[in-house]
């Protein structure tokens, strides 16, 4: 049975066996495969991702069976109020539909946890979604008790609980109808950085994308519906330079391929190239070698085995990240609040 590598991601959609579903036709052979149903759509901006893996596609590709729905705004800038609002819609009716089959939840309570460190901006998504989510708090409670919880358990450095142990005794009081974890996660492309947001039924491992993994947050572990909603803040440092080079291969092909071209040559500016990734990067040979031809995911391969313990092994956030952290803690609170309005009026 074939293993994949999934290299340091949270990302379901970034494992190998979906990001070499590039062209129309592995895309058709990936909806084939057994074990996993694929689908990909666009809603306005927002590209979703569907993937549904089985027992069997469980134990094929090494991800927990269950749903994972990536939403996706590839031009995502921290300025692009209307692509979060897209972001948000999409987020709210994805998870309506998740939980369609709990009706209990409307009449039920509802755990919202926020995971990560407050003191480390790329880890701070959770607990800062928090700090706006309980606004909303008062307008669920009563005489008998509150319908929504809101809390931000920290992390075990700050602690000395293991996360997981800490939400599981809080789970155990409460005896919630579910839970909904939020977190920031690790990706494996730098395009993916703030532009998109995982929901699964799958569960949560705090820490796991970026090589610390702690106790599971779970059905499996709690004994109740888990939800997880995830924004990738950190790319790993070998991903990242190998991400660059092939922005350089591409830009030095497109130059080689267009020097001849019209508007080339009448240019009076500086250059700028043709962004297709159709370039013919066979004209790079003579400068690089056979390096320049090999698969992005054998560059960071590379990078990933030579960087091993050494101290350029690091993550990376975008130079953005408080603006980014904020404007998700926002647009994640106001999301959920207006989910649980339509679900709770």
């Amino acid at each position: 049975m074939t293993k994949y590598d999934f290299y340091r991601t949270d990302l379901l959609d970034e494992s190998e066996e979906m990001v070499r579903h590039r062209t129309a036709a592995e895309k058709n052979r990936l909806k084939e495969e057994d074990g996993v149903t694929f689908g990909e759509s666009r809603l306005g901006r927002v590209v979703v991702t569907s993937v549904t893996v089985d027992a069997e596609g469980e134990k094929r590709i090494g991800k927990k069976k269950g749903s994972y729905i990536t939403l996706t705004v590839p031009t995502l800038t921290p300025d692009d109020l209307e692509g979060m609002n897209d972001l948000s819609r999409v987020l709210i009716d994805k998870l309506g539909e998740m939980l369609a089959n709990l009706p209990a939840i409307r009449k039920g309570k509802i755990l919202f946890i926020g995971l990560g460190n407050r003191d480390i901006t790329p880890d701070a998504v959770g607990p800062m979604t928090m700090d706006r989510l309980r606004n909303i708090v008062p307008d669920y409670y009563s005489e008998e008790g509150s319908e929504v919880f809101v809390y931000a358990p920290g992390v075990t450095i700050q602690t000395g609980l293991e996360t997981a142990d800490f939400v599981k005794a809080i789970a155990a009081e409460i005896k919630p109808d579910v839970l909904i974890v939020i977190d920031a996660l690790a990706a494996r492309s730098s395009s993916r950085l703030c532009r998109t947001i995982q929901l699964t039924n799958t569960g949560i491992h705090p820490g796991s994308g970026v090589g610390n993994s702690r106790k599971e947050v779970s059905e499996d572990t709690l004994g109740l519906p888990v939800i997880a909603i995830g924004i990738p803040t950190v790319v790993d440092g070998p991903v990242l330079i190998a991400d660059a080079i092939d922005t350089m291969f591409g830009y030095i092909a497109s130059k080689i391929n267009e020097k001849d071209s019209p508007s080339s040559r009448l240019s009076v500016t500086p250059w700028l190239h043709n962004e297709s990734k159709d370039a013919d990067r066979s004209n790079l040979l003579p400068i690089f070698g056979d390096w320049a031809s090999w698969p992005h995911e054998d560059r960071i391969q590379l990078f990933e085995e030579v960087l091993t313990n050494h101290e350029l092994r690091t993550f990376i956030s975008p130079k953005e990240i408080d603006a980014w952290v904020s404007i998700y803690a926002d647009t994640l609170s106001d999301s959920l609040a207006t989910w649980m309005s339509d679900l709770k009026k």
